[in-house]
This record gives structure tokens, sequence and C-alpha cells, in this order.
């Protein structure tokens, strides 16, 4: 490899591009840029970011301010919390693909099971009047 060409590479890695972008814009092998690169601190995930077109996102539930990771997919809430709370007040948004049209075995009244095609009962009531005779 010349000197010209680990300037390059170099170059290419602090402009965030991968080791597959690499090898192939200058028509090296993948385990001779990594290689290069992880022997001269050029290793790791790199991501280009300029300040002018940085974006700020904010939690959808809350407002705050999101942490972004560089080389991972946008985050659209702050918490696990925030999520959890969101989805729960949006369910109308929910891409619900495996409902299944059911009729209770106890009081022949149709429901709808989501996930499970072979389920039985409407309730837990119907479950155990049908099974054990009634409630204790």
């Amino acid at each position: 490899m010349t000197d010209k060409e680990k300037n390059q590479i170099a170059i290419y890695r602090n402009q965030g591009m991968s080791y597959t972008q690499i090898s192939k814009k200058m028509d090296l092998s993948i385990n001779a840029v990594k290689t290069y690169c992880k022997r001269h601190g050029l290793g790791g995930v790199r991501a280009y970011e300029v300040e002018s077109n940085a974006v700020i996102t904010v939690c959808e539930q809350c407002g705050q301010t999101v942490k972004q990771n560089p080389g991972r997919k946008q985050k659209r809430f702050c918490s696990d919390k925030c999520r959890n709370a969101w989805w729960n007040d949006h369910m109308d948004l929910v891409k619900k693909k495996a409902n299944y049209e059911c009729v209770c075995e106890k009081c022949g009244k149709p429901f709808v099971s989501y996930g499970n095609k072979n389920r039985k009962y409407c309730s837990h009531e119907c479950y155990i009047e049908d099974r054990f005779g009634g409630t204790r």
C-alpha cells in the first residue's frame, strides 16, 4: 500500500466512510483497509457530522431532546417509558396483522383474537365456567 493510498484511506474514514465503501472505491481488499485503519487509530464506527446539518430530535411523548447514536437508526423517544406510553395512547396506529375471528365455545359470542387462531374462549370467566362448572 502506497503512502498516497494510506492518506486517502484516512481522509475517507474521517468523512465517515465504512471499510467496505473505501475498499470498493480504492479497489483494495477490505481486510487490508480494515487492518490499516485499526493499526492507525481509524477503527470503529465513524460518523461524519456537520454541525449546521445536525438534526435535533425531541421525544414524541414528553418533548425532551433525544440523544442520537451515530450510525444507528434514529430514535423517536427518550426512554422506554415514553415509548410505551405513546404507543398505548395511539393504539389505532399499531399495524395488527394477526387478527383472527373466533367463536367462544362456552357462550357462543364471536370475538377477535390477536396472534392465536386456536383460542377457544372470549374471556377467563367463560373458560372457568366451561372447564370447572362455574366460579368458586
